[in-house]
């Protein structure tokens, strides 16, 4: 009945006590026991504060602490640099799917991003900078381009369009009213033909009426059975977020939010300025490194990149940067691509599994057709997103 190991000085936490001891007597754990004992562990792991201790969240960790390790022990060799580089992709794709998988919401992804920011940035000031051949203004501008990042990162992280839930949503809005018709709208929104139902103006809907979920099959498909609401055209629920967005691009495990119509402006800015801001350090850093070589060879061939352990680490940071870069990029080619045609990232995926859609330049980019209007005037709608918020009614909101 004693507790025989060191954990038990931590906390009086029973899982973990039961755990440890099963570890130590080599028996086997219960069901469930690794998810509860890992729940223990995440709402035990906390930091002093004025108010209180504050809850750490653990997926915030991993990132902090094995990223500079895994980049200095991929600076001793050239092999230790190829497999460590090669297999991280793989590690963030394995989690990146369990998480998918499990539906689950992570700051991991989020960790890493902005980590990997400040550590490539670190790296750079405190071992291209000092070799004396970085200009003061390249640094400045190397500067402006992450703030500027940031900036358009920090917009991207707000209200991505979350449509407003309505109160007290537990009871249908028609029950009771027995003069109403329900009948839908050519943007898609279904609503109830009354006096003080909502109304669609120029195809957006002026407030949300709620509704049962025993409707007309041709209802069913705009009714949002877990915000109990009839969402207007391309709105979507976000099985993550748990809430319905307007215009629902898709859900980024980068900024840890949706992206929908009111931040998918500053997500497309922040890409860009990630971009630029990434490619033009790498090519500061190689002409650094390798001094007389273009960067795309520096980049495949550079002899003394291993001749020290500064330009070593240097270099692995430039490699680093460029697969990050690379997948980054693909997203932004993709997601100017759906832009030129109008099309979400979600109304592709749905147009794919209901065999709607049509491929185009090699199946980079599906075309629904529904809302392509041509180039310069998608790109005019797109640049319009959220410039022009519905206002709602006194007589909507009563």
């Amino acid at each position: 009945g004693r507790r025989n190991h060191l954990v038990a000085c931590c906390c009086d936490c029973e899982e973990l006590d039961d755990g440890c001891d099963r570890w130590l007597t080599c028996r086997s754990l219960p069901p469930g026991a690794l998810e509860r004992i890992a729940d223990t562990i995440a709402d035990r792991l906390r930091v002093p504060w004025f108010s209180g201790a504050v809850n750490i969240n653990i997926s915030l960790v991993p990132p902090l602490v094995l990223l500079p390790v895994f980049l200095h022990i991929a600076s001793l060799h050239f092999l230790l640099g190829l497999i460590i580089l090669s297999s991280l992709p793989v590690v963030v794709l394995w989690y990146y799917y369990l998480t998918h998988r499990r539906k689950e919401r992570t700051l991991f992804f989020l960790s890493l991003g902005l980590f990997s920011l400040a550590y490539m940035y670190y790296v750079f000031l405190r071992e291209v900078v000092p070799r004396g051949h970085v200009e003061y203004s390249q640094v400045v501008a190397l500067t402006c381009g992450l703030i500027l990042m940031l900036a358009a990162l920090f917009r991207a992280k707000k209200d991505p369009g979350y449509l407003p839930i309505p109160a007290g949503n537990e009871k249908p809005l028609h029950q009771g009213l027995p003069n109403k018709n329900v009948r839908g709208s050519s943007s898609g929104l279904h609503s109830i033909s009354d006096a003080g139902s909502s109304r669609t103006v120029n195809g957006e809907a002026k407030g949300y009426c709620k509704m049962s979920a025993e409707q007309p099959e041709g209802v069913k498909k705009d009714w949002c059975t877990k915000c109990r609401l009839i969402r207007p055209a391309r709105a979507g629920h976000c099985r993550l977020c748990g809430r319905c967005v307007r215009r629902l691009d898709h859900h980024c495990v980068w900024i840890n939010s949706c992206v929908g119509e009111q931040n998918h402006q500053a997500f497309i800015l922040a890409l860009s300025f990630f971009m630029l801001t990434s490619v033009y350090g790498i090519t500061l850093t190689l002409h650094t490194i390798c001094r007389g070589q273009t960067p795309f060879v520096a980049l495949l061939y550079c002899p003394g990149a291993y001749s020290d352990y500064s330009s070593a680490l240097s270099f692995t940071c430039v490699w680093y940067c460029a697969i990050v870069t690379a997948g980054m990029g693909y997203i932004l080619l993709i997601q100017l691509l759906n832009i030129s045609y109008n099309v979400t990232e979600r109304e592709a995926r749905l147009a794919l599994r209901d065999n709607t859609g049509h491929r185009l330049l090699g199946g980079l980019v599906i075309d629904t057709g529904q809302y392509n209007r041509g180039l310069l005037c998608n790109w005019g709608h797109f640049l319009g997103l959220g410039s022009s918020p519905t206002q709602r009614s006194a007589e909507d909101i009563v």
